[in-house]
């Protein structure tokens, strides 16, 4: 099972947000598409990845003035991807590994979707559940 099975049911849109934009307007895209994080996106590429955590400890570190501070400045950078062929269960063993939430899907330079670590537990659930339900109709017909 790979990463590319989980965007074919959740879909491939990616909200962005550009290096230079302020952390106000981080958090305002946040919250206006009730998301956790935003790739950051500097000439066309990934440079980094803003999240609620970085808003937060941000906040908690510099005050109510990294508001108006560019998102590049809080950042988590260089951004920590997969590709679309990833494994689902080694993009698990990632994100526990490196301690984060959200994997943005690159294939190149390109962004080509975000998954999170709800999307990926919840795909692996289901798919849990469909093997066992087919185990238990094997045994039923026997």
């Amino acid at each position: 099972m790979i990463i590319a099975s989980v965007l074919q049911f959740k879909g491939s849109a990616v909200e962005t947000i550009a290096s230079d934009a302020t952390v106000f307007d981080a958090v305002r895209k946040l919250g206006e598409k009730r998301i956790g994080a935003l790739p950051v996106v500097e000439a066309g590429r990934i440079a980094g990845i803003i999240s609620e955590r970085d808003v937060i400890y941000s906040l908690r570190d510099q005050g109510p003035d990294v508001l108006q501070k560019p998102v590049a400045s809080v950042m988590s950078s260089p951004a920590i991807t997969v590709t679309a062929d990833t494994d689902v269960l080694a993009a698990l063993a990632l994100i526990t590994q490196r301690r984060i939430r959200h994997l943005p899907v690159v294939d190149g330079s390109e962004i080509r979707g975000i998954v999170s670590i709800g999307d990926l537990v919840k795909h692996r659930m289901e798919r849990i559940e469909a093997e066992a339900e087919a185990m238990r109709e094997y045994i039923q017909s026997a």
